[in-house]
């Protein structure tokens, strides 16, 4: 291909040269650009095919017509007035102009014009070369697109949240606007990531972020922030009650199942808000509050938000410290079980116990699992501890073996990113082996969250720990997660009501009638059901009246050491006896 101005060039100074007509025509009719020459009157007298290819106009709709047959009106009258002036002055005019096609299309060209003259010097003709750029263009705009916007999922990007952030705070300088800054972090994400792959992951990113917007306004900002986090900006509040509402109906709406790949996969999320200017007015301010308040969420129990308040603190150095001990603890085996008995209504005998695991440390002293199973879970340190406490309940059984008659089946909760791993059923298989203990005098506990996520596999796991022996509770039954045609497809045993029902069961008619409906249809499904949180006699006899089987709670025990479930129980034998003199 000639070179623009080369070419150009070679057409001002067509005069000097006598290269023969058919050489000229050869080159007029295959150069990639359109070239248009046109005479003084601004008449069209001449195009070449790559005119007629770029417009749409033939040869011989052109030709006769002005120039201006191609205008777009994007440009005004100043635009062309100092373009011919720049041609009568210099010679010649390039830039980029934006014109018209036949179909109506604007599109963006790099046009060169240029005056033509005779011997004389006198101008005969001018002479537009032009190339159509939209290409480029669109090439241009695709990196200033990727510039500021999250490839995945199409939202901002942080970099473009920031940048708006900034434009926003400063026009809200002198103005009494407010605004609400929401972080979220989505709840066991890595979990869905390792188990389920990048692709899933990236589905589940993408269904999540068509979630937030549909609760937003056009006038709100919300970017992927980074990895599983994202960040919003409710624009222009007038109550904090505004901020409630959206982060309400996100936190719900994420809660709800993720249909991908076939299956449902279960998320949530966990929010901080800062408000402006309450809590700051500049941007790092608003951002380092909110991620506060979105680790206090998380900490506080997930799937939930929580607001910045002053006496707010990340102990940094605390969290340190707790993830140097817990690696320590993991590493020597240094956590220790309570147990919790479950006694049966058929008869108040103790039918079974629940390992809870507890940690006390030298330098944090007791250290509450609602702290450190949550963050051994987000650091993936949950899969060593997890070990731990099925070692340590293997260890429990075989004392309670050489003490006692009648051993109580004991049982462990086990964590949803430990059963996802695929080598968990190796590892518990392992595990029972080294202490010559049989699954069939052990219950594992899992959660709605854990067995609803990836439907498929979790039948597969279970299907598979029944057959070596164990017994299989679902734990904290009526939240929300379940689905009754996959509930059905589970080879459980036990049903576990969670705790939030039998609160309220005496005082509440739903709560009561849900509970109701709970244990019908366990029974049916030739499941037992265990009512956990018991705390009053009232709660036990109306469990009792409904049809539960088992009770487990502070009404009849606290969680304890070995030690001390062992005395429970002589005392518990002892009771019996006294109640049938």
């Amino acid at each position: 291909m000639i070179k623009k101005m080369e070419y150009t060039q070679k057409l001002a100074n067509a005069t000097t040269f006598t290269f023969p007509n058919h050489i000229i025509d050869t080159i007029f009719n295959s150069v990639e650009e359109g070239i248009m020459i046109a005479d003084t009157k601004s008449r069209i007298i001449h195009v070449n095919p790559a005119f007629e290819f770029v417009t749409g106009y033939t040869y011989e709709e052109a030709v006769g017509q002005r120039p201006s047959l191609l205008n777009s009106g994007i440009h005004d009258q100043e635009f062309y007035t100092k373009m011919w002036a720049t041609i009568r002055e210099h010679g010649k005019w390039s830039g980029e102009i934006w014109n018209r096609r036949k179909t109506g299309d604007i599109y963006p060209e790099w046009l060169t014009i240029v005056a033509i003259h005779n011997e004389q010097g006198d101008i005969v003709n001018y002479c537009g070369i032009f190339e159509d750029i939209s290409a480029q263009k669109n090439a241009e705009n695709e990196i200033e697109r990727r510039k500021y916007t999250d490839t995945l999922t199409g939202v901002a990007n942080r970099y473009a949240y920031l940048q708006r952030m900034e434009t926003l705070l400063q026009s809200s300088a002198n103005r009494e606007y407010h605004h609400a800054v929401l972080f979220l972090d989505l709840d066991r994400f890595k979990q869905v990531n390792d188990t389920l792959g990048h692709s899933v992951a990236d589905e589940m990113l993408i269904s999540v972020t068509q979630r937030i917007q549909s609760v937003l306004k056009n006038k709100d900002i919300v970017a992927r922030y980074g990895g599983d986090e994202f960040i919003i900006t409710i624009t222009n509040i007038h109550h904090m009650q505004e901020a409630v509402q959206v982060a309400e109906k996100i936190v719900h709406l994420l809660s709800e199942p993720l249909p991908i790949d076939e299956q449902n996969i279960y998320i949530s999320t966990s929010m901080g808000i800062s408000l402006y200017p309450e809590d700051g007015t500049t941007l790092e301010t608003l951002v380092k509050k909110a991620d506060q308040a979105m680790y206090y969420a998380k900490q506080n129990g997930r799937n939930q938000f929580a607001f910045y308040f002053d006496d707010l603190k990340i102990d940094s150095k605390r969290v340190l410290l707790l993830d140097n001990e817990l690696r320590k603890a993991i590493k020597q085996n240094d956590f220790t079980l309570n147990f919790q008995p479950k006694i049966s209504l058929e008869d108040e005998t103790v039918i079974g116990m629940e390992a809870l695991i507890r940690w006390t440390n030298d330098q944090l002293g007791f250290v509450s699992p609602a702290e450190f199973i949550p963050y051994a879970e987000e650091t993936g340190l949950i899969i060593p501890m997890s070990e731990c406490v099925f070692r340590l309940a293997c260890e429990a059984h075989l004392r309670l073996r050489e003490e006692m008659d009648n051993v109580l089946p004991i049982a462990i909760n086990i964590s949803s990113i430990h059963f996802h791993q695929s080598d968990f059923i190796d590892t518990v298989k392992m595990i029972f082996e080294a202490y010559n203990c049989s699954p069939q005098d052990f219950e594992l506990e899992l959660t709605e969250r854990t067995v609803m996520n990836n439907e498929r596999d979790s039948i597969r796991k279970l299907v598979q720990l029944k057959n070596m022996g164990f017994k299989l509770s679902i734990d904290d039954f009526g939240t929300g997660y379940s689905s009754l045609s996959y509930l059905v497809q589970f080879p459980l045993d036990y049903l576990k009501i969670d705790r939030s029902f039998i609160q309220y069961i005496t005082s509440i008619a739903d709560k009561q009638a849900v509970v109701d409906a709970i244990i019908q249809m366990a029974h049916r499904l030739h499941m037992k059901v265990i009512a956990e949180g018991v705390e009053q006699k009232d709660q036990v006899k109306l469990l009792e009246k409904l049809g539960c089987d088992m009770i487990q709670g502070y009404y009849y025990a606290k969680p304890m050491p070995l030690d001390e479930f062992v005395a429970f129980l002589e005392f518990w034998k002892l009771k019996a006896r006294e109640d049938l003199k």
